[in-house]
Formats: C-alpha cells, structure tokens, sequence
C-alpha cells in the first residue's frame, strides 16, 4: 500500500470538475511551466537577479557577475529569452540583456516571499 494515494476511490466530482474548469488551458500550464524551469537553474536565478538589479546588462558584464564563461552565459540567457523572460538588443559588437515585464513580476513574487519567509 502507498502512503501517497487513496485506498478507496473517493472522488467528489462535482468539486474536481469546478476545479477542473477554472484552471488555465493546457498551452498556458505548459508556457508557466517552461518560466519556471528556465528560472530554476541557479546560473539562470542569478543572470536573472543580476538583469533585475542592473536594468541592463552584455553579456561580459553578466559572465564576471556569475563567475562564468561567457558562452555558457550566453547559453544561459537564450534560455531566458526564449522562455520569455528576457530579452536582447544587439549594438555593434555588444548585446544587451534585459527582463520583460513578466521576469520581473516573477522575480518580484519570488523575492517577496522570501523576505516574508525569513
């Protein structure tokens, strides 16, 4: 017998299916999920926090601030800007990082909890 499930099948159906309806479409599940597991790698939290903190940011800035290579940093911030929650600007030779609005609800949220939390 498993601890993590009912011994007896005991669905109110009625309730789940209330639940069921107001919950958002699939698609929009998937894309919040693909921002929270872009923001949960810890090289990704920090560029993220870095971009919050510094507005914006090229990429050399961002690879010193992390203590990483800047092509894995680049690699890093593909993942947040193709999961929405960054976005890039080329000047020259340079690119620029910075947070869309729905990165810094994000981080916004994440933060406030954790001060709440402490």
């Amino acid at each position: 017998m498993a601890d993590d499930r009912c011994d007896l099948l005991c669905l109110d159906l009625p309730r789940a299916e209330a639940i069921r309806a107001r919950l958002d479409p699939a698609a929009a599940v998937e894309a919040a999920a693909a921002r929270a597991k872009a923001l949960g790698d810890p090289t990704r939290l920090l560029l993220a926090l870095a971009l919050r903190e510094g507005s914006e940011l090229c990429v050399c800035d961002l690879a010193w601030i992390a203590g990483k290579a800047d092509n894995l940093v680049g690699h890093h911030l593909r993942a947040l800007r193709a999961a929405g929650l960054a976005r890039s600007r080329r000047d020259g030779k340079i690119v620029f990082y910075s947070l869309t609005d729905t990165a810094l609800t994000l981080l916004d949220a994440h933060l406030k909890r954790r001060a709440a939390s402490a």
